[in-house]
């Protein structure tokens, strides 16, 4: 009963920040079971949004995603973050074949005033969503990932990716030793495609995903 009222509940900035999270958390695996990054038999089911899902059960990418994700959390409760993107790249020439972009958007009102859903006003707003609304969203973002697999080129080279955060300009966002400046990771003009994801939204983040690979010679 208490699980049902929670999900029946409007969204703080605190929630959605952890909804975001989670959502990033579970894309990111299934992308790296669906794309086979890491063998298959690294992963293990879960059931999450209604659907079975793939996370991963090797330590050291646990721990990676762990620490990445830690970060994200808090730049997303600072309204700090627009972007992440999943780069796949071939191990061979580091060239980059696919990537997955999530822009994030964020109702400043909803930062500027944390503690009620939606900001400090609610007044002429759309309706307020529920954590189960939500989660609604993203199962149909999760079904889009798993089908990729039909129209996405096979990856027929080992692979390896990279995670990359883009965050605001501000010279007061503290930016840990571990992170810096890296290369986009984008694909060359002429030889890339894209596919527009699903998207989904709290009553203070939205979140709109993309993906683009890599075609042809």
């Amino acid at each position: 009963m208490a699980q049902k009222q929670r999900t029946n509940q409007a969204i703080t900035l605190k929630g959605s920040t952890a909804l975001v999270t989670e959502f990033f958390e579970y894309s990111v695996n299934s992308i790296l079971y669906q794309r086979g990054v890491y063998p298959s038999d690294d992963f293990r089911m879960v059931k999450k949004y209604g659907l079975p899902m793939l996370v991963t059960a090797d330590d050291n990418l646990k721990e990676y995603l762990t620490t990445i994700l830690s970060q994200v959390q808090e730049w997303l409760l600072s309204s700090s973050i627009n972007r992440l993107v999943l780069a796949i790249k071939s191990i061979e020439t580091g060239e980059t074949l696919e990537r997955w972009q999530f822009d994030i958007h964020t109702d400043e009102s909803a930062i500027n005033n944390p503690s009620l859903p939606g900001g400090p006003s609610t007044k002429g707003k759309k309706k307020e969503k529920t954590e189960k609304e939500v989660q609604g969203e993203i199962r149909e973002i999760m079904k889009q990932i798993t089908s990729s697999v039909t129209f996405l080129p096979i990856l027929e080279e080992e692979c390896t990716f990279t995670l990359l955060a883009y965050t605001n300009d501000s010279p007061d966002l503290p930016i840990p030793a571990t992170w810096g400046d890296a290369d986009p990771h984008l694909i060359d003009r002429g030889k890339v495609e894209q596919v527009r994801l699903r998207s989904f939204s709290t009553n203070v983040h939205s979140l709109e995903a993309m993906v683009a690979y890599r075609v042809g010679e």
